[in-house]
């Protein structure tokens, strides 16, 4: 068979084409409008339209009674005004129906409560009875539409992990799960309970049907049990991903993506992406200003129509790591949405912005949800690019100016960055179940750096923590990293980058115990962590240059050279030659000095830039976004609130 032209790339600066998109809902709306939308797409500069992927109830209405003919004709109707389908396969909402058929299918919350019918994601990946369901109507999709001439590429599912809906505590859950450990320690309890530690508090189990969820404990779990389980969850979301994947490619070659959120953390990401060609997420920057992007009051009051200058940033770096090179956004807030604790309408130019942040990080499609906003149910709050009276909201006009801009810039040209930072979901599994400073966690550390990073102006690639060839980059961060592969280690110690480790970083063993030697038993450092100190959030702990450490420090002793101490003179951040081990928490700005200084001893070139102000460098441009609310100056000249500046690269 040829190879198809969608096949995963294997850098991520290869050029592709740049394209935009929607999310349409042929169910929602009278059959006799259908071609008119289409051809507004069309018109519209639009390439893309994803659909089917809640439409289950009306693809299957009862058990084995099939009701595919309005999408057979909406497929035709779309492909007749040139578009290409994005077709999501339906299992985020199983229809009454299956819930009926399979009532321990749900999963159960952290308190053992049961997640209800009514809404979506209302299954427990662990149910196999439910995986079987999933199976029959992948396959139904894939038979009928997998050489469709409108279909262009695939959706599993819909923002696994959404709503809290990742872990679950069901009866299926916990016999999974067991299973599971079974599998990875063999007929010898003994050695699960050697691994965990299960002499304290005697824990210690005589088999495997013992071991229930670590939920519901008079006081904390073992965090190796928890570790553990959030492994075994994440494969469960691994294992139904793939299940879907190699259906569909039994009938397709079209590529398979599936759409991730922002700031989910609880399953593999990297692993899920193994089984995909492209790797998109869900981008509402308003939305996630309010709801988890960590921004403090004064942030949020700064950026209400904006929303953070970061963090979208971040997760687009994040996922063309996931999609080996290939991602898109596929779902991009259009307006104000309707989940967030406050829904402001966007700064005027910011969905423009947004688009044109997203192709200068290599994205290949930037598809705005929805096309026409909802007159009914629980999002008919949430914009569309046309109004729920389907008057031209104001989304279109700067789509339709992207797109009009897209003729003069069809390809992406994402380069290779100096820096990068790598990011390991079991890192975050880690510091979840041993977590030792309020209002601490893996996500936000891993995100305080990066934020840094980007007030340089430097470009920055996120890695998997599978990662061993360096040889491209001249500086690697690893915070957090609290358990790392003696070959990881070997493989950033031999490299030629300058590596910043810490905090907490290689300090914990696969099981979560404390390393032997002491953390962080570095070869090329003479540090040791001799103990931990987590103060009051509101009492920093002033640092010999003016800054301050935060929430977290651990104090250090060995010969390794300080590079940063307290005033009393007390090491904070250590080096020698290549290798450097940062020890606390530290605020934003000193944050930024503490890189600007290791940077220029690197020769890469910093900027400081104002807190509104990002750059992005691709291989033909640069690009200036401005986030704030007033005008900000650029090397280049003025720009606008919410305004993009495009200038071709000189170098």
């Amino acid at each position: 068979m040829l190879q198809p032209w969608w096949r995963p790339m294997t850098q991520p600066n290869s050029s592709m084409k740049r394209t935009l998109g929607t999310c349409y809902y042929p169910e929602h709306w009278p059959e006799d409008i259908w071609d008119e939308d289409a051809r507004q797409m069309a018109e519209l500069g639009l390439t893309w339209v994803r659909i089917g992927e809640f439409a289950w109830s009306r693809l299957e209405p009862s058990e084995g009674q099939f009701n595919f003919e309005w999408l057979d004709r909406a497929f035709d109707t779309l492909h007749r005004h040139g578009l290409k389908v994005v077709l999501g396969t339906p299992t985020a909402t199983p229809p009454k129906w299956v819930c009926d058929k399979y009532p321990d299918m749900f999963a159960r919350d952290l308190q053992g409560n049961l997640r209800k019918f009514g809404s979506r994601r209302h299954y427990c990946f662990s149910h196999l009875g439910y995986r079987e369901q999933c199976r029959d109507i992948v396959t139904r999709l894939a038979e009928r539409y997998g050489s469709h001439p409108a279909l262009g590429a695939w959706q599993t599912d819909n923002e696994y992990g959404c709503h809290d809906t990742t872990l679950s505590y069901s009866d299926a859950a916990r016999i999974g799960f067991q299973k599971w450990l079974a599998n990875k320690y063999g007929n010898d309890i003994s050695k699960l309970n050697a691994a965990w530690g299960n002499v304290f508090w005697s824990m210690e189990y005589a088999g495997y049907p013992e071991i229930d969820l670590p939920n519901l404990t008079v006081t904390e779990a073992n965090p190796a049990h928890w570790l553990e389980f959030r492994r075994y969850t994440s494969d469960q979301v691994v294992a139904f991903n793939r299940l879907q994947c190699d259906i569909i490619r039994a009938y397709s070659n079209a590529p398979i993506s599936h759409n991730y959120m922002g700031r989910i953390t609880d399953f593999d990401h990297f692993k899920v992406g193994d089984d995909l060609d492209i790797a998109t997420w869900d981008s509402y920057p308003i939305g996630f200003l309010a709801d988890r992007a960590g921004a403090s009051e004064e942030k949020q009051r700064r950026y209400m129509r904006q929303g953070d200058p970061d963090f979208q940033a971040f997760h687009h770096d994040l996922y063309r790591s996931v999609g080996k090179g290939r991602w898109w956004i596929m779902e991009q807030q259009p307006g104000p949405v309707n989940w967030a604790p406050v829904n402001p309408d966007p700064l005027p130019g910011m969905v423009r912005l947004w688009t044109w942040e997203a192709f200068a990080h290599g994205a290949e499609t930037v598809a705005y949800f929805r096309w026409r906003q909802a007159p009914f149910a629980q999002e008919q709050m949430h914009a569309g690019i046309l109004r729920p009276d389907s008057a031209k909201a104001t989304a279109y006009y700067e789509a339709a100016q992207v797109a009009e801009e897209l003729l003069q810039s069809p390809t992406t040209d994402c380069e290779m960055a100096d820096v990068a930072i790598l990011f390991d979901y079991d890192a975050d599994f880690s510091w979840a179940a041993l977590n030792h400073v309020k209002d601490g966690d893996y996500f936000e550390l891993v995100y305080d750096h990066y934020r840094a990073l980007r007030r340089l102006g430097i470009n920055i690639d996120i890695l998997p923590a599978s990662q061993r060839d360096f040889s491209n980059y001249q500086c690697i961060i690893a915070p957090g990293l609290m358990h790392m592969d003696a070959d990881l280690v070997s493989c950033l110690e031999s490299s030629d980058a300058l590596v910043i480790y810490g905090p907490a970083t290689h300090s914990r063993t696969e099981t979560l115990r404390i390393s032997h030697p002491l953390p962080p038993n570095l070869p090329n450092l003479d540090v040791t962590v001799a103990r931990i100190d987590t103060p009051r959030g509101d009492m920093p702990i002033p640092l010999s240059n003016g800054g301050h450490a935060l929430r977290y420090r651990e104090v250090l002793e060995g010969t390794a050279a300080p590079i940063l101490t307290d005033q009393q003179g007390g090491a904070v951040a250590v080096q020698n030659q290549s290798s450097v081990y940062l020890g606390a928490y530290l605020e934003h700005e000193t944050l930024i000095q503490f890189y600007n200084d290791l940077l220029t001893e690197t020769n890469i070139e910093t900027l400081q830039l104002p807190q509104g102000l990002r750059k992005r460098v691709t291989k033909t441009e640069e690009f200036w976004f401005n986030y704030d609310c007033e005008t900000m100056e650029t090397p280049h000249g003025t720009l606008e609130p919410a305004g993009v500046l495009r200038v071709p690269r000189t170098r």
